[in-house]
């Protein structure tokens, strides 16, 4: 059961789709007029690596990306083998930075 649609300001975590772990929510509108909400971060356990979602996208973190170590990037999402490839404190500076970021614009 997929009960996104109740934690718009929460940050508790919550299953999105099949194993999407996210938190906290905003609502989002394209210039189509598409909208919806999705998480303000989230990860993915999967086989292969950990997708961790950055919805900020990448540009914003510049410094503390070229620190992390091990990774690879997509348009939101930083993926990586395994949690020991990377420098923890600045993942969580990274994922704090982003969560306070979608936050404040979008609340």
């Amino acid at each position: 059961m997929n009960n996104h649609g109740r934690v718009k300001n929460k940050t508790e975590p919550v299953i999105w789709g099949d194993s999407i772990v996210g938190f906290g929510a905003y609502h989002y509108k394209y210039e189509s007029g598409r909208e919806g909400d999705w998480f303000i971060t989230g990860f993915y356990p999967r086989k292969q690596n950990i997708s961790i979602y950055i919805m900020t996208g990448f540009d914003k973190h510049e410094e503390l990306i070229s620190k992390l170590s091990k990774y690879k990037t997509g348009k939101s999402c930083l993926y990586v083998k395994r949690l020991d490839d990377v420098n923890i404190n600045l993942l969580e500076k990274l994922i704090r930075q982003s969560f306070n970021y979608m936050k404040k614009t979008y609340s």
